[in-house]
């Protein structure tokens, strides 16, 4: 995707292609800049920045307005990059108006490509109503971290064949609503390839296989920013936190013994 500008039809070209798709969450310029020139094919401003930047248990506190804030930096950092904006808790589920209202402004404000909202076929007629609106749609199945007060926990789906078939179906609909890419979450890699095969739109996976079309990943679990947990679909490619923290202790000692600032650093 990283050749030439990445539109909703790039998806389906590089499923069509068998190439797979990149995607990892950004949540300000820096981190959007290093992951465009990296070749990250999607930027995904995440909820989950709910967690990793600004503290909260889980992503249900996050706010519109904390979540526009955070996508317009990225799409400072990134001009050209394909973003979207991950809907936050409550922003899309009160009503067809206000849900059509916040995705409008995820775009209009925050410049982003596309929405991703979280459920199945109860989301067809907001995903009809907002891609006949102009705002591409892109669902996410499987383990919803915005249900978690329904569910009690953060758990795998997919593992009875009941389960399966709602996905299947789920899968089905949104495709057939308009959505042009879908996020699988946490279930079995075996129904992440019957999900894939089954649809003609990309498949884009975190915890659920290698045959996805694509993979999303959070930034700070990638590069060992968020040290609570480390999820096990995930792997640390850098241990950034560690290295900040004792970079960070380097200046300090620094400062208190007089080595810094030096005749180097003074004017």
């Amino acid at each position: 995707m990283s050749k030439g500008k990445t539109n909703v039809r790039t998806f389906r070209k590089r499923k069509e292609a068998g190439e797979k798709i990149v995607m990892i969450t950004a949540c300000d310029a820096p981190s959007a800049a290093a992951a465009f020139a990296a070749g990250i094919d999607v930027l995904l401003v995440g909820d989950s920045l709910a967690m990793t930047v600004l503290g909260y248990a889980n992503t249900l506190p996050l706010t519109m307005e904390e979540a526009l804030h955070h996508a317009r930096a990225v799409r400072r950092g990134a001009p050209d990059a394909f973003v979207i904006f991950d809907m936050p808790f409550m922003s899309y589920q009160v009503s067809m108006e206000e849900a059509l209202r916040n995705a409008g402004r995820a775009v209009k404000e925050a410049g982003a490509n596309a929405v991703k909202l979280e459920g199945g076929a109860e989301l067809v007629p907001l995903i009809t109503r907002l891609v006949d609106c102009g705002i591409p749609v892109m669902p996410h199945l499987g383990l919803l971290p915005q249900r978690i007060q329904t569910s009690g926990t953060y758990r795998i789906t997919g593992r009875t064949d009941a389960e399966v078939e709602k996905l299947l179906s789920d899968a089905h609909a949104v495709e057939a609503a308009g959505a042009f890419a879908l996020v699988l979450e946490c279930m079995p890699a075996e129904v992440g390839r019957r999900i894939s095969e089954a649809l003609t739109i990309p498949t884009i996976g975190i915890g659920s296989g290698i045959n996805c079309d694509g993979q999303v990943q959070v930034l700070h679990d990638v590069l060992g920013l968020f040290e609570e947990f480390t999820p096990k679909h995930s792997r640390r490619y850098a241990e950034l936190g560690k290295l900040t923290r004792e970079a960070l202790k380097h200046y300090a000692d620094d400062v208190r013994n007089g080595a810094f600032p030096g005749p180097e650093n003074s004017f």
